[in-house]
């Protein structure tokens, strides 16, 4: 199956607003696993890190839950880039 990246990069748009939530909150990366463990999806240490590096695709599923545990509403974590600055002129 091939994966369709509009960057050619990512695989998620919600990866570095995850990375963003994590590290403000002072959580390693397999303490969020944990969480999301105790919540009923088992994602271990370098699956965190492969979303959070855009490597790995989320499933509707797995963001809905993501929104519940880091109390983000899923448009908070598809919001797009989450920095500040954008290489891109503004359209007219």
């Amino acid at each position: 199956m091939r994966l369709y990246t509009p960057d050619g990069k990512k695989c998620n748009i919600c990866g570095e607003r995850i990375r963003q939530w994590r590290t403000s909150h002072g959580l390693t990366q397999e303490e969020l696993a944990i969480k999301m463990q105790l919540h009923g999806l088992h994602l271990g240490q370098m699956a965190i890190s492969r979303i959070e590096t855009g490597k790995r695709v989320v499933t509707d599923f797995e963001l809905k839950l993501f929104s519940s545990v880091l109390g983000l509403s899923m448009d908070d974590l598809t919001a797009g880039d989450p920095s500040p600055a954008s290489s891109d002129p503004p359209r007219r």
